[in-house]
């Protein structure tokens, strides 16, 4: 599997708005750092991960938890307690690690995208099947059977539309969409998100 220690920081937006940009404590956004079924980074610097705001459990409202994009970070004087400033708007677009798992069995890997469409889901998923810097899946089941949250869609960066000129003409022949992952292994692929908070199902 590919793994990455900490999520890719500078050049993780691909659209410069729309913005809302909320500010949650440290402990309240998973997965980080113990807040997950397997230890992820800490929130810090430079580190831009899409999470989830509230409860991890169904008592506490997963899956229906806000969910954006990790904008800035302020250490507080006692851990847990930095501030974290989180763009939760629909229709931001931003690149992130997304694991191409979309079924677990058992707790396990059991099934693996293989040809990811414009506009298919994404989720915040707190398994340790994902690298330490992967907060995201094509699953809607992390390995524990829980529902992830869902973040948005698959989307286009902004050098993968035909015909237009971002640092050069795209070709048809060129077009990027839609990739080709593998089918049959645990892999993380950079990827455009359209992050879509409020489109995810209320049953």
């Amino acid at each position: 599997m590919t793994t990455y220690s900490e999520f890719y920081g500078h050049g993780y937006e691909t659209s410069s708005g729309p913005l809302t940009i909320v500010d949650v404590h440290e402990d309240d956004i998973w997965p980080i750092a113990n807040n997950a079924i397997a230890a992820k980074d800490a929130i810090g610097a430079g580190l831009h991960p899409v999470v989830a705001i509230g409860g991890r459990t169904a008592a506490d409202g997963r899956p229906l938890n806000v969910t954006g994009v990790v904008i800035s970070f302020t250490a507080g004087l006692t851990v847990p307690f930095g501030r974290v400033s989180v763009n939760i708007a629909d229709g931001y677009i931003v690149k992130n690690y997304v694991s191409n798992i979309d079924e677990y069995s058992g707790g396990d890997p059991n099934g693996w995208e293989a040809a990811p469409v414009i506009g298919q889901h994404v989720f915040v998923d707190d398994s340790d099947d994902l690298g330490a810097g992967c907060t995201l899946s094509m699953s809607p089941l992390n390995s524990a059977g829980l529902r992830n949250p869902m973040a948005g869609v698959l989307w286009y960066d902004q050098d993968e539309y035909v015909d237009v000129a971002q640092g050069g003409s795209v070709l048809a022949a060129d077009f990027g969409w839609p990739p080709e992952w593998t089918s049959d292994a645990d892999a993380e692929y950079l990827v455009c998100i359209l992050l879509a908070n409020g489109w995810r199902e209320l049953a």
